[in-house]
């Protein structure tokens, strides 16, 4: 069965056709990024009209890299939610108008739910397993900061998420403060690599008894530091920031599933493109028997790919 994904919830428009919810056939993103990259955040206004623009073309390149056209088609998926109301009605709208035109069904996908999805997609030349469930999912990007309890494709449940900041929104929070450009995350997790350090100490936000997350107050004791510390070297902040998030979302993804009783662990999100998240995340697994499985780096960010994946499952 060939599902064709739409996703618009940010700034990227993108689409892609997948096989059996597991086969990659074509996976094309267009990003505004550069766009919004002076302003140091997502424009809405620039996103919504920049995917009006190239949502025909998007879908229409989808097709021709999976050698398909709409008749190959089975049904028609897209991101309902969470993200950017100007850029969801952009997706919505072209996959409504595309599945009345061609009486092919029309389902519906969380975004997020979407993410931790990503791990089951597979290329062309790949043949590894796919995860097995029941399992904890750990959905960390610039928006949303979540874990789930995974039963199976139709049984979710959240257990904790964050109460403020999302983790990407706060790495590109301290990356503006410290003129590092935008997005941060990459840049946060380059420059960390040369600053290791046992000086600096940033505060960690355990909340403990939940699974909920909260990263606004480390951002805050990152502005204090680098206010009091004139003298402050960049790439040591950076990595006192950097491993105390990594380490709050490692403890609470491990206990996690711990207490759920569990032995897979799925990560997705633009976060977990993290080197110091991938590599904390492996080793607390690796010692308690926990198979942790991350998407590759093309399926971390928002795609299309994962949309079509999970609503094969969804139809």
């Amino acid at each position: 069965m060939n599902i064709l994904g739409i996703e618009t919830s940010c700034d990227e428009t993108a689409a892609a056709v997948v096989t059996d919810g597991v086969r990659v056939r074509s996976n094309v993103v267009a990003s505004s990024l550069k766009e919004h990259a002076p302003f140091g955040g997502i424009i809405p206004e620039i996103a919504s009209r920049r995917q009006i623009e190239w949502i025909h073309g998007v879908v229409a390149q989808a097709l021709a890299q999976a050698h398909m056209s709409l008749k190959d088609i089975d049904a028609v998926a897209v991101t309902v939610k969470p993200g950017l109301i100007g850029s969801l009605l952009v997706g919505v709208s072209f996959a409504k108008g595309l599945a009345y035109a061609t009486k092919k069904p029309l389902v519906e996908v969380d975004h997020i739910q979407a993410h931790w999805y990503a791990n089951f997609l597979r290329l062309a030349f790949e043949h590894k397993p796919l995860p097995v469930l029941p399992a904890v999912g750990l959905v960390v990007s610039g928006g949303h900061t979540s874990l789930f309890d995974i039963k199976d494709f139709h049984r979710v449940k959240c257990l904790g998420k964050t109460r403020d900041d999302a983790a990407g929104e706060a790495f590109d929070k301290v990356a503006r403060l410290l003129n590092l450009g935008y997005p941060g995350g990459p840049a946060i997790d380059r420059l960390a690599q040369t600053g290791v350090n046992d000086q600096i100490r940033f505060p960690r936000s355990g909340l403990e008894g939940s699974y909920d997350f909260s990263f606004s107050g480390l951002k805050t004791a990152v502005l204090y530091y680098t206010r009091k510390h004139k003298d402050f070297r960049v790439e040591q902040v950076v990595y006192a920031f950097q491993e105390s998030v990594v380490r709050v979302l490692t403890d609470k993804a491990i206990e996690a599933c711990r207490r759920k009783k569990v032995k897979t662990l799925l990560v997705g999100g633009g976060v977990a493109a993290n080197s110091a998240l991938r590599r904390y995340l492996m080793e607390a697994s690796e010692s308690r028997g926990i198979q942790v499985h991350f998407p590759p780096m093309a399926f971390c960010l928002d795609d299309a790919a994962m949309i079509a994946g999970l609503g094969y499952h969804l139809m």
